[in-house]
């Protein structure tokens, strides 16, 4: 994995280190003898190459220093500087200005292949981390599909609330309309002319100033009757309530149920609230 930022770091290494060579045995080459330029070439390809080395050396450790990166940096700087400076004492600028930038990449690469090698992951922790990504893409996708059926049987449920909901307000309305039409019609038997007369003839013979008004049924709120009022005839004691259930429950073997007991209490013609009867059942029976 190393070679996909090494061997491009490393073919622009060389190609700069080429072409810095190369300028300054042209350039200087004329104005003082070639050994010296070829050493001056040599020195600023060297040091460079020399930092460069010993920078990945400080990487494989583990470690790193500021001065040494400044250092391969300076060398970098100048190569280009001198490539620049090359490039405006010649005709054709724009060629040569347009490979001055080669150190500046070459150095640029190999700080991008550093940081490769800092953040590198082993093919187990790789794969770890894809099978933790396509675990979370499968709840996700788990949970979008749940959520999409809830919606849909949601959506359904209401869509047959609100049918149910309609057919049953379409009955009630039937309901009203026929029950309108029906009071209507009592309503004019009960103010016509002949009203009288017809249930004269239907029941007990009265005489016109005697017969009472036929008053319609009122539609309204009803008053519940309450225990006590049903019970206040006769009503039962406890004491005798308590022996007459534990006469009816013991009158079969075994015992009979709550249930069977009360029915045959009710049977018998005997009246008691639900309240009081299952108190006396509880009392009998503890």
């Amino acid at each position: 994995m190393n070679a996909k930022t090494v061997l491009p770091a490393v073919g622009m290494t060389a190609v700069s280190m080429v072409l810095t060579l190369a300028v300054v045995m042209m350039w200087l080459g004329t104005a003082m003898p070639w050994p010296v330029a070829l050493v001056v070439g040599l020195g600023i390809d060297g040091g460079w190459l020399a930092t460069l080395a010993y920078e990945r050396r400080l990487a494989a450790q583990g470690d790193h220093s500021n001065p040494v990166t400044a250092v391969g940096w300076s060398f970098g700087l100048i190569a280009t500087g001198v490539l620049v400076a090359h490039a405006l004492t010649e005709e054709s600028a724009g060629a040569w200005l347009a490979v001055a930038w080669l150190p500046i990449a070459a150095k640029a690469l190999w700080l991008v292949h550093g940081l490769w090698e800092r953040t590198a992951l082993t093919g187990e922790a790789l794969d770890a981390i894809q099978g933790i990504q396509q675990e979370a893409r499968d709840e996700a996708a788990v949970a979008r599909a749940r959520l999409r059926a809830e919606a849909s049987t949601e959506e359904t449920r209401l869509t047959a609330v609100t049918q149910a909901g309609a057919r049953v307000a379409h009955v009630q309305a039937k309901t009203a309309d026929t029950l309108s039409r029906a009071w209507s019609t009592l309503e004019s038997a009960r103010e016509g002319e002949d009203t009288g007369r017809a249930l004269t003839s239907v029941t007990t013979r009265v005489t016109p100033g005697v017969t009472p008004r036929w008053v319609l049924p009122v539609w309204g709120p009803t008053e519940p009757v309450s225990a006590f009022a049903l019970e206040s005839a006769g009503a039962l004691t406890d004491e005798a309530l308590d022996t007459l259930v534990d006469q009816i429950r013991h009158s079969e073997t075994p015992a009979l149920s709550y249930r069977e007991m009360a029915s045959r209490f009710r049977t018998a013609g005997h009246s008691a609230s639900e309240v009081r009867l299952r108190a006396a059942w509880k009392r009998v029976a503890a």
